[in-house]
Parts: C-alpha cells; sequence; structure tokens
C-alpha cells in the first residue's frame, strides 16, 4: 500500500501547489536566504580563530579551500537529482516516492562521499606538491585538508538532508539546525586549535576537526528527523537498498549539476590568474570585489532555490502554467530587489570597500570602480537564477548546464580577453565582463524559458513509478 502523507505534509503541500503565489515563494526563501547566510558563519569562523595563528595559518587554509570545493561541487549533482525528484513526487502526491528517492539519495550519498573522502585523502600530499605550496605552509594545509576529506561524508550527507527538506517544501527545521551549529562551531574552534585544559590544541587541523562535529551531528539530527517521519519524508531501512535503476537515473539527473559547479569553481582560478597578470592592486581590488559579489548573490541564491521547489512541485502536480507564473514571478522580484541592491551598492561603494581595506587608498579606489561596473547589472543575476532553477526543477539539468556554462565560458572569458589585451580598457576590460556575462545569462536562459519546451518534461509520468516497486510488492502482486 502507497505511504499516505501526514496532516501537516499534506498541508504544506497544499499551500505550494495550490495558495498564493507569492506568499509560497516568500515563505520558503526568506529562511533558505537566511540559511545560506548563516552557512557563510563556518568560513567566517575559521577565517577569524586562523588568523589569529599567523599568515602561514591563514595560507594553509586558502590553498585547501579551492580543493575542497571542487570535491563538495562533484557530489553536488546528487542533491539537484534529490530535490528535483523528491519535489516532483511531492508535488504529484507519491509519499512513497519522496521516501524512496530519500533512501536511496542517502546512500548514494554515502558511497559516494566514502570514495571521494578516501581518495582525496590520500592523493592530499601529492596535490599539496603540484600546487608548490610553501614549506612553511605545507604542514599545517595537509592536517586541515586530511580531516576535511574525512568529513566530507557529513557534509554530503547534511547537504542532501537540506536539498531533500527543501523539495518538499520544509525550509525552518535545516535553517534552526545551521543556526546551532554555527554557534557551536564559534565555540569548537578556539577550543580545537589552541586548547584548554585536557583538551590539546591542533591548530590550523583543529578547525577542520571542529567543523567535522558539527556537521556529523546536523546528520544525525537530519536522519533522526528522516526516522521520525514527521516532516514531509519518512526513511525506511528497506529504502536504503540499493536500486540501480533509480540509481543510473539519478547520477545522469545530477552529473550535468556536478559539471557546472566544478567548472564554476575552476573559473574562480581562471579569474584569479587574469587578474594576477594586471599586478597587485587588481588582484586586491578583485578579492574585495567578488566577496562583495558573493554576499549580494546570497539572495538571489535564496529565492532561485524557493522557484526550483515550487516549479518542481507544481509541474509534479500537473500545473505547468501555475509553475511558469511562479518562475515569472520569482525573476521579477529577484530582479528588482537585485537592482535596487546595485543602486546603493553604486552610490555607496567607497564606504562599502572601506569596510574590507579601511587603510588602502587606492584599493579601495580601484575596488569602489569594480563594484560601481559590475553593481548596475546584479538584477539580471536574479533573472538568470531564477530561469536555470526552472530547468533544474523540471529535470533538464543539461539545459541549466549549458546556460551557465555559455554565459560564462564562451561568453565571459572571451570578452575579458578581449577587452582587457586587445583595447584600452586593460584592467577595467575585465570588470566589464561581468555585466556582459550577466546580460547574456540573463537573455539565454529567458529565450529558453520563453520557448517553453520545459513544460513538456516530467519526471512523474507513470513508466517512472516503476522504478519504486519493492520486491515485496511483486510478491504481493504475483499472490492476489
Amino acid at each position: 500500500m502507497a505511504a499516505t502523507m501526514n496532516a501537516l505534509t499534506a498541508e504544506r503541500r497544499a499551500m505550494l501547489i495550490e495558495g498564493p503565489i507569492g506568499r509560497a515563494l516568500f515563505k520558503l526563501a526568506l529562511p533558505i536566504t537566511l540559511g545560506q547566510i548563516l552557512q557563510t558563519g563556518y568560513q567566517l569562523t575559521d577565517a577569524f580563530w586562523v588568523g589569529r595563528l599567523g599568515a602561514s595559518a591563514v595560507a594553509a587554509v586558502a590553498v585547501s579551500f579551492p580543493v575542497t570545493f571542487l570535491i563538495i561541487a562533484l557530489g553536488s549533482g546528487l542533491a539537484i537529482a534529490g530535490a528535483t525528484l523528491s519535489a516532483q513526487y511531492m508535488g504529484a502526491g507519491n509519499q512513497k516516492m519522496v521516501d524512496h528517492v530519500a533512501g536511496q539519495t542517502m546512500l548514494m550519498v554515502a558511497v559516494t562521499s566514502t570514495v571521494l573522502g578516501g581518495a582525496g585523502f590520500a592523493v592530499a600530499p601529492f596535490l599539496l606538491h603540484k600546487m608548490a605550496v610553501a614549506p612553511d605552509v605545507y604542514h599545517d594545509a595537509l592536517g586541515f585538508l586530511r580531516v576535511s576529506f574525512v568529513s566530507i561524508v557529513f557534509v554530503f550527507g547534511y547537504a542532501m538532508f537540506q536539498a531533500l527538506m527543501r523539495g518538499v517544501g520544509e525550509t525552518r527545521i535545516p535553517l534552526l539546525i545551521v543556526l546551532g551549529t554555527v554557534l557551536m562551531n564559534f565555540a569548537l574552534d578556539p577550543l580545537f586549535i589552541f586548547g584548554w585544559g585536557p583538551i590539546a590544541g591542533h591548530g590550523v587541523m583543529g578547525a577542520a576537526m571542529a567543523t567535522a562535529i558539527t556537521q556529523g551531528l546536523a546528520v544525525v539530527i537530519g536522519i533522526v528527523i528522516f526516522a521520525r517521519g514527521k516532516h514531509g519524508i519518512h526513511l525506511h531501512w528497506n529504502e536504503l537498498r540499493p536500486d540501480p535503476t533509480y540509481i543510473r537515473r539519478a547520477f545522469a539527473l545530477g552529473l550535468p549539476g556536478s559539471v557546472e559547479l566544478s567548472t564554476r569553481g575552476l573559473s574562480m582560478v581562471v579569474l584569479s590568474f587574469f587578474a594576477a597578470g594586471f599586478g597587485t592592486l587588481t588582484t586586491a581590488a578583485y578579492g574585495v570585489g567578488s566577496s562583495i559579489l558573493q554576499v549580494v548573490i546570497i539572495p538571489a541564491m535564496g529565492i532561485s532555490i524557493a522557484v526550483s521547489t515550487l516549479v518542481g512541485q507544481n509541474i509534479g502536480a500537473g500545473k505547468t502554467e501555475r509553475a511558469s507564473r511562479v518562475a515569472v514571478l520569482g525573476a521579477v522580484a529577484s530582479f528588482l530587489g537585485l537592482t535596487v541592491v546595485g543602486v546603493l551598492a553604486w552610490v555607496f561603494a567607497p564606504h562599502i570597500v572601506g569596510f574590507f581595506v579601511p587603510h588602502d587608498a587606492e584599493v579601495i579606489a580601484q575596488s569602489a570602480h569594480f563594484v560601481r561596473i559590475i553593481s548596475l547589472a546584479w538584477g539580471l543575476i536574479g533573472v538568470q537564477f531564477c530561469f536555470i532553477a526552472v530547468f533544474r526543477a523540471c529535470g533538464n539539468t543539461v539545459m541549466a548546464m549549458t546556460i551557465a556554462l555559455v554565459s560564462q565560458w564562451l561568453v565571459q572569458f572571451p570578452t575579458l580577453y578581449i577587452l582587457s589585451k586587445h583595447t584600452s580598457l586593460h584592467a577595467d576590460g575585465m570588470w566589464w565582463s561581468f555585466p556582459v556575462s550577466n546580460i547574456a545569462g540573463a537573455l539565454i536562459s529567458g529565450i529558453c524559458f520563453a520557448a517553453g519546451g520545459w513544460k513538456k518534461k516530467r519526471l512523474t509520468d507513470e513508466e517512472e513509478l516503476k522504478v519504486a516497486i519493492t520486491d515485496e510488492e511483486i510478491v504481493e502482486e504475483g499472490l492476489r
């Protein structure tokens, strides 16, 4: 017999597929955005405490970040697949498939993260040697990197919990868990970095240990919530048995997302390389400006994730026109909100930059110039994010990947090279490549959205439901 939804889950589903769209979008986006902001607390906390160990300790964390980011990006596709499928099956009212998706996703996460973490632990010394890490940084970087690889299973596990919860429309619980773990991490960081009483200090490696403990606790809480089954997903032991058909389907759905995020990580390296070619002042300006940009796009990410959940559930419920209205409202709201932020950033750019580098007039001037060039096109980032979220939500992750890659690798980088190397703009050519890329991404994603092909793709068709049939059900059918 198919599993049934409890009253709370059914009420939330009704709000998402039948209630006012604006209210549903806001109720989803706000906790997601706050959670994204809190998530940055891990990096800020590590930077705060590790910074007290000296420059070599800070460098050890800095050289480790691109490596761990790449590994996490490789596994991110599973989160995209899990969120997409759980949203569509929840919209279709198929609780059994929602639970099946959760069980299979957690199983794949456990296996994938163990393999990637073990491989990373083994090759960490080789990677650091290839990166030509300085001798005074190597020891701390190796310790931090290896502990980070060991804890990948927890990082992946909690990321999957968040993605699945968002897929069924539950965003409040992940926010509360993130709040608790960030506060705990702030307390554990100095304890494991510097030591206290019988607890020995482990320097830079202690920061990674604190993160591993808090993420591990978050995973345990997530599993308990799934096991209790009161918030949209009920994890059963029989759902943890490998389902080859589903696993192939999830990897096919998630692989483009992993490719997209991995290449985005690589693009950060390329942009840093270009900036370094113009000297220390440009490099510093890029560092400050990109940090501000990362903060600015958090609301755009929050709205786009909310759009993805709402669109996925409405597609699952067969309400494609309502899903279209969700996407348009999300894109308009994100455009207007980020445009206002962009105007404020243009006006107050020197003051905002001065918060990061208060005593260097040259860096402030160059960074403010960078921020002013890119700020007026920030609204288009929100438009692109929302329309790409639609393609992910309907299961067309190849389209989402293609748009992101084209706007960055076929538009931004060639524009950057031509303007900076073959015109009188020089470093300004790098800055202008950002709004050019944003305009291109918004136009391409908007045209693809308007074409409407995404409305024809639905992952909950009857032939897909065969994935959920377990051995026990086959036996039962044979006895009837």
